[in-house]
């Protein structure tokens, strides 16, 4: 049994780990009246399960943690197993399912936990997750108990996809917007600090959810939560994985795979002229730090990690803030508030794009490696604009037919060489043109 005090853990030679100037940049942030030394969160899961792995995340630099969702008593019952995943071509991680509930230990244990732990380290954000049945008088109840530990805030996990929405509570709550803007105006009502909304994915609008956090009184909203998926099905045995003896069931997909997913849904929210200024807290794939400052400029505030840190152990933020420091002090952004937000006016819908911008792709003959790639996919599944030209020695070269070019991407894409293929912007002479002002639109706008 591990008898080491929480607050004595720690990694030789990493001394404050914590401090949020970094390679001389500012990394603190201040979320929703959440004040942290730096953006990079651990998410609601089993990293932050027990106040063990939650000190050792702290030790290792992470700016805070989001405990692992509580509920009423008793507690949940897990099954095993519980994750599976969507590889690679080298077996690298892709995407990760699972089928995990919320936290399988008890409430007392979970409560007493956090007060610890906040106490031991009250410079590092800690907020808590909650998940319990949707009527008032279940959160009426919790909320004082988890007030009183001294946590920073709570989050509202209104999206897991898998076990919880069974029983009213989770995904079915975050798929009805009068169900979020009725939690959390209860969740308000009966706890005095910060609110942060958790939203599903599963879900056709994701403004909409965001729209009923804020009218519900919302301190701020975060995701993604899990994408409803099934990984894989093993051909032997005809069942998906995770196996659960000879069942299995659709579970909540995360890691790399979702990001795109996650970055357009935090966009979404941001440009949003309902929600313009409600803090985002960014979920989904979140890796490196160019994901976690991608996220930053397109709207978050803070970003969580989960799968990530699962693949990788907790060292991983150490290489996140030095990677992200260092590319704001190269920018000239002295604070995450400097970016934040700075890809958002540039996010349109796609009837605001210029129709008369021209690309077309080059091919640099030097870095060319002569694998075909570009050639075969534009041949056979795009505009027929590469040529393959045979010389002599038999040396292949290809060349992009111009006039054919329609800046698709797709040879720069396929293209396995870094920078060997690049899009060219062409000078037209012609004015912006939006196709809701465009001529050949039949519903356009007049100029």
């Amino acid at each position: 049994m591990n008898t080491t005090p929480f607050n004595t853990l720690s990694f030789p030679g990493k001394k404050n780990s914590g401090d949020s100037v970094v390679n001389g940049v500012d990394l603190s942030v201040n979320f929703a009246g959440i004040k942290a030394p730096n953006p990079f969160w651990l998410a609601s899961a089993p990293p932050t399960d027990k106040a063990y792995n939650v000190v050792r995340a702290y030790e290792a630099g992470w700016g805070g943690v989001v405990w692992k969702t509580l509920g009423e008593e008793p507690a949940a019952v897990n099954v095993s197993s519980r994750y599976s995943a969507h590889y690679g071509k080298n077996r690298e991680v892709i995407g990760f399912n699972n089928i995990e509930l919320i936290t399988d230990r008890s409430l007392e244990t979970n409560l007493k936990e956090i007060t610890q732990v906040k106490k031991d380290w009250p410079d590092r954000a800690l907020i808590v997750s909650i998940m319990v049945p949707c009527n008032e008088e279940a959160w009426a109840y919790i909320l004082p108990l988890v007030e009183a530990t001294g946590a920073d805030g709570i989050e509202l996990n209104l999206g897991c996809p898998h076990g919880m929405p069974e029983r009213g509570m989770g995904a079915a709550v975050g798929q009805n917007p009068d169900l979020i803007e009725k939690v959390t105006y209860w969740c308000k009502k009966h706890y005095s600090k910060p609110v942060i909304v958790k939203l599903t994915p599963n879900i056709t609008d994701i403004r909409v959810g965001a729209q009923a956090a804020l009218s519900g009184g919302a301190d701020a909203v975060s995701l993604i939560n899990t994408i409803n998926s099934i990984t894989s099905i093993d051909l032997d045995n005809m069942v998906a994985k995770p196996t659960v003896g000879h069942q299995s069931t659709h579970g909540g997909y995360c890691g790399s795979a979702v990001k795109p997913i996650a970055l357009n849904m935090v966009a979404e929210i941001a440009r949003d002229p309902a929600t313009p200024k409600l803090p985002i807290s960014g979920i989904g794939g979140i890796s490196t730090w160019r994901d976690a400052a991608e996220f930053i400029a397109l709207g978050a505030g803070s970003v969580q990690v989960c799968t990530a840190a699962m693949l990788n152990g907790f060292r991983i933020v150490e290489e996140m803030k030095d990677g992200l420091s260092r590319w704001m002090a190269e920018k000239g952004y002295d604070s995450i508030e400097a970016f934040s937000r700075k890809a958002v006016p540039q996010t349109t819908d796609w009837k605001h794009l210029d129709i008369n911008f021209k690309t077309i792709a080059h091919i640099n003959q030097d870095l060319c490696i002569e694998c075909g790639r570009c050639y075969i996919a534009c041949e056979d599944t795009s505009h027929q604009s590469i040529a393959k030209l045979t010389e002599q020695d038999g040396a292949r070269r290809y060349k992009v037919i111009e006039d054919e070019c329609v800046g698709c991407n797709l040879c720069q894409i396929t293209c396995p060489v870094e920078n060997c293929i690049t899009m060219v912007p062409q000078e037209t002479g012609k004015p912006f043109l939006a196709w809701d002002n465009d001529p050949r639109n039949p519903f356009r706008v007049a100029s």
